[in-house]
């Protein structure tokens, strides 16, 4: 069955005020274009989770869409901190929830396999157990060793960036991978949205790729460029220029403010956004192709 949408139609359908919304991806994939439609849907009190924020949760939280972070790492990758969310932590006027890398993953692995925890060997990061009363420790009871445990994690909607699907949301991923597959898993409802839909049969010559089954997937959202100014292996570069420029927007409330108005608020879609580019950043961002080599899955 068809679960193609536009995706104005599924941040309204499916993204409510109030909820946990985790958008994908690790420097590469990262859903931008759902994170932009939230803002102009003027989506309110959620709670953003994600294992490395970056640009796109500093823009969520400029345009008064946060209540609360959790989070591992979190900064504007190669640059240096995100200065808006963390302003925001400092004046407390956005609530936090920190846990390391590791952390954070095994909560989606306890959520993805219905567990209520997951338990973890001892790290160096004692100051997160006491900055974090959700880490809690625990005795094994085979070798009586400590342990440490994080609490399962289940968004209400996880918003996944994917290279290719079909019409039913079974989608293949490749090049640098996330927490893609575990995040899916892990909600309640899951958005997909994609550089091309293909149809099944194209999906099915490669299922070693299909990292998401269209059985867990509620909307399929055709939407080139929807990474930008992440990337998508295969489609289009990375847009370090824009990443670093954003480190000196995000200094000035004035320039953050009228970024948003021309980047966000005053385009459409997507589609708007990406015409909106000059020649030479889309020049820069064209990518040479490389395709790997053929893969014999005899009968099947």
């Amino acid at each position: 069955m068809s679960k193609i949408t536009s995706l104005k139609n599924a941040i309204s359908a499916h993204v409510q005020d109030g909820d946990l919304i985790y958008l994908a991806g690790f420097t590469h994939l990262i859903p931008f274009a759902a994170g932009h439609e939230i803002i102009r849907q003027k989506k309110k009190d959620l709670t953003l989770a994600r294992a490395t924020p970056d640009l796109v949760y500093d823009q969520l939280v400029a345009a008064g869409c946060a209540k609360k972070i959790i989070f591992s790492y979190m900064g504007n990758p190669g640059v240096g901190s995100l200065r808006i969310v963390r302003k925001a932590i400092e004046k407390g006027v956005l609530d936090w929830e920190e846990y390391s890398h590791f952390g954070m993953i095994s909560r989606l692995q306890a959520g993805a396999t219905g567990l209520p925890f997951m338990p973890m060997n001892q790290t160096g990061a004692t100051s997160l157990e006491q900055a974090n009363p959700n880490i809690k420790r625990i005795t094994d009871p085979y070798s009586g060793k400590e342990l440490i445990t994080v609490p399962a994690l289940n968004p209400d909607v996880a918003i996944v960036h994917v290279q290719r699907c079909d019409a039913e949301g079974n989608s293949h991923i490749w090049g640098i991978i996330g927490e893609q597959k575990e995040v899916a898993f892990a909600s309640k409802k899951v958005i997909v949205t994609t550089e091309e839909i293909v149809d099944d049969s194209v999906i099915r010559s490669d299922p070693n790729r299909t990292l998401i089954p269209g059985f867990i997937v509620d909307a399929v959202c055709l939407v080139p460029h929807a990474a930008h100014p992440s990337y998508a292996q295969g489609y289009y570069d990375r847009d370090n220029h824009l990443y670093i420029e954003w480190d000196k927007i995000s200094e000035s409330e004035e320039l953050t403010a009228k970024y948003l108005e021309e980047w966000v608020y005053g385009v459409a879609d997507r589609e708007e956004y990406w015409q909106k580019l000059d020649d030479q950043t889309k020049q820069t961002l064209k990518i040479e192709d490389k395709f790997s080599a053929q893969t014999n899955y005899g009968k099947y």
